[in-house]
């Protein structure tokens, strides 16, 4: 697949395939339209069976949860189907406190990116510094680190994640 630059239609574009290149960054990728959900709850996080109890809730919606992370008080998802926002909020409610941010948008930076691979997740986070940050997702695969942001900061996120990571500026 060649993904083409949006900023620079007429520059080359990264051919995306599954050969790595090691110690290369390949691509920015940003996926539109996503739904991040947080649920607070200090009295079942711990508790035996909470994170299956969450899974099971957007399973039965058959909605797929494209991110995650945790926390001693905490779960924070994304999701890009919204269909069922409100049923699941309802039934995630039972857990804890529930906090829904629409508008937000995930990118991903895509390539050699094994934890041995000294410098790279440094380079995207420090890119990444004056753009607002609501979860970032690295360890789960080798190949990227994803960051969720607002829509309204993408263009300046992937401006400033190709001039680091790609024109070293």
């Amino acid at each position: 697949m060649r993904l083409k630059n949006t900023m620079e239609p007429k520059a080359d574009g990264t051919i995306i395939d599954n050969v790595l290149v090691r110690g290369k960054i390949k691509a920015i990728a940003a996926k539109d339209n996503i739904t991040a959900i947080k649920i607070k709850s200090s009295r079942m996080l711990l508790a035996t069976g909470f994170l299956r109890k969450i899974f099971e809730i957007f399973e039965s919606y058959q909605t797929p949860i494209d991110m995650i992370a945790t926390s001693e008080v905490g779960v924070s998802m994304s999701i890009d189907n919204a269909t069922h926002l409100n049923k699941i909020v309802d039934e995630l409610k039972k857990y804890g406190t529930v906090t829904v941010d629409s508008d937000m948008c995930i990118i991903c930076v895509v390539g050699d990116l094994d934890w041995s691979n000294l410098g790279f997740e440094t380079w995207a986070t420090t890119a990444m510094k004056d753009i607002p940050v609501r979860m970032i997702s690295y360890g789960g695969s080798n190949y990227n680190i994803s960051f969720l942001i607002k829509e309204s900061d993408k263009k300046r996120a992937l401006q400033s994640l190709s001039d680091t990571l790609f024109n070293k500026k």
